[in-house]
């Protein structure tokens, strides 16, 4: 009985002596007193039973962070252009607030299903606003004839909604684009490119190339115009943004870019005093010598950029603003078109808060294929102050017009699907657009929107693609 007691005695110190040796390899009796280290080593059936929720509850919440992780962008948006509001205006009997409201609510509340947080609305598509202006008319689209007065303000309207909503708000305009015919009749008389054409001394602040009508970017009183016009939005309008596209200077040719649009204004600068503190080259900090044609042409829409940017923040810092430029970063950079100074606008503050450059391609596109295009701006822009946002080619998906050579994938509702997923392993990259609304709702058989023509093919690949988004929404 003796010898039995003491081996009992012996099995316990022992398994005592493995949990004490336990608990200081798991580091569990640092800073403990004596009756929880008691506690601990009596209770170990209990916490082995703990450990296993706790693993549980560790795995759960790993998979939480992982798909939160998976979905880092917090910038969903949607272009909403001037296309959508002729269809709206041309479906209704009456184009009052009424019907107004309820066409834009249906809008707000399909792309919130679909998991769009943000809106950005065309406000200024051919010198003309959708919105109550000071010095721009009324816009075609809204009321069926320019300078007419709709008889409510749709950005207005549009603003408050979007709110209600909590979704975001921008306002687009094209700063330079007046017209996409070359015919001044046809504008309103109170619309300031008609009033500059009919006097001999303004009227070189309107410009007529390739059949449309453009505003002189060389011009003074057109850059003051349309920052004027800026502000006006921003101090008279709750948007949370103002946004502008790739529309600057249109495309010439090797044989006419010397001589075509503003060429003239530029012969002219280059033989003015260029010492003078007023120079048009003071933000280049060139001479006349110094500064070529495409120089002088990027100077010319820097100098809009930055007094748009600093017209904002000074009436309202928290409006941000963007720019969303053609893609191709090659095209971006010739001295044919666009003349967008990008490599300044990525290196110094006081342009942007963000680009959204449109890369429109597929992976298989052999000129611009989407990954290259897409790691291209990533690095560019890898230590950047600015956010980078990436515009999509929704209105492309389902296209069978000839000469693409990434066709073959845009008759794959996974292709944007797949752009998504790429974007997201892209740490600088923190958001995307879609353009435009009207292909996320091809069937609409209220308003008529463009897209409502398409095949029934595409009709069905696009819908799949509105699946895809409400499935992951």
């Amino acid at each position: 009985m003796k010898k039995f007691i003491e081996n009992i005695i012996i099995i316990m110190v022992l398994t005592v002596a493995i949990l004490f040796s336990y608990a200081v390899m798991e580091k569990k009796i640092s800073g403990k007193s004596s009756s929880e280290f008691i506690n601990f080593l009596f209770n170990t059936q209990k916490k082995a039973s703990d450990n296993k929720n706790t693993d549980k509850d560790a795995i759960e919440d790993s998979i939480e962070q992982e798909r939160k992780q998976s979905d880092t962008m917090d910038y969903k948006a949607v272009w909403l252009s001037y296309l959508e509001f002729n269809s709206y205006r041309k479906s209704v009997k009456n184009n009052n607030e009424k019907n107004f409201r309820k066409f834009y609510k249906y809008i707000l509340q399909r792309i919130k299903l679909l998991g769009f947080n943000r809106i950005i609305v065309q406000v200024r598509p051919f010198g003309d606003a959708l919105y109550e202006s000071q010095y721009f008319p009324w816009a075609a689209c809204i009321s069926g004839k320019q300078g007419k007065n709709p008889g409510y303000d749709p950005l207005k309207i549009m603003t408050e909604m979007s709110h209600q909503e909590n979704i975001a708000i921008e306002a687009w305009i094209n700063p330079y684009r007046i017209s996409s015919g070359d015919s001044i009749q046809s504008l309103s008389k109170t619309n300031p490119a008609k009033i500059w054409f009919s006097s001999q001394n303004t009227k070189r602040n309107v410009l007529s190339y390739n059949g449309s009508l453009y505003y002189n970017p060389s011009s003074e009183s057109v850059r003051n115009l349309i920052i004027k016009g800026v502000e006006e939005i921003v101090q008279n309008y709750d948007v949370d943004g103002i946004h502008m596209d790739d529309y600057f200077y249109p495309a010439f040719t090797e044989k006419n870019v010397g001589t075509a649009f503003d060429a003239p204004e530029y012969e002219q600068q280059i033989k003015s005093d260029m010492s003078s503190a007023d120079s048009p080259f003071s933000s280049s900090n060139k001479s006349s010598n110094e500064i070529s044609l495409a120089d002088w042409r990027r100077d010319n829409v820097n100098r809009l950029v930055s007094g748009i940017y600093k017209i904002i923040k000074e009436s309202n810092p928290q409006v941000t603003f963007g720019i969303s430029p053609a893609g191709n970063l090659d095209n971006l950079r010739n001295d044919l078109e666009y003349y967008v100074d990008i490599d300044t606008w990525v290196s110094q503050n006081g342009y942007v808060d963000y680009l959204m450059p449109q890369i429109y391609w597929g992976f298989t596109n052999e000129i611009a294929p989407f990954d290259k295009v897409t790691d291209e701006w990533a690095t560019l822009m890898k230590d950047s102050s600015q956010k980078l946002y990436i515009g999509l080619q929704l209105y492309r998906m389902g296209s069978t017009e000839p000469g693409q050579s990434d066709k073959k994938e845009l008759q794959k509702a996974s292709l944007l699907k797949k752009e998504l997923s790429y974007l997201k392993k892209k740490k600088k990259i923190e958001g995307y657009c879609l353009f435009s609304y009207q292909y996320l709702d091809c069937q609409n058989k209220e308003y008529h929107f463009d897209a409502e023509q398409f095949s029934t093919k595409r009709k069905k690949l696009l819908n799949q693609i509105v699946k895809s988004l409400k499935n992951n929404s």
